[in-house]
């Protein structure tokens, strides 16, 4: 029985940008709608707060990106970033 080597998966690497601010879009979003439909100060403060929190998330993400186009860069030398 001859052994047979499997090619090895590379794991995803979508960049991550775009996540965090789908996120702070959501909650402010969610913040918008419940506002205006005067809904309960509480959902409200946790709309707000889930937004400023994605501030720190969005700048960690795009340190994550940055990093992540160097990762390419030095595992894939015909990856080339043309942004």
């Amino acid at each position: 029985m001859t052994e047979q080597r499997k090619p090895r998966v590379e794991p995803l690497d979508p960049p991550m940008v775009p996540f965090a601010v789908g996120g702070m879009i959501g909650f402010a979003v969610a913040a918008l709608v419940v506002w205006l439909a005067h809904g309960p100060d509480r959902w409200l403060d946790i709309c707000i707060a889930g937004f400023f929190v994605g501030i720190p998330g969005l700048i960690t993400m795009i340190v994550h990106d940055r990093h992540r186009r160097r990762r390419r860069a030095l595992t894939h030398p015909e990856f080339r970033v043309t942004s």
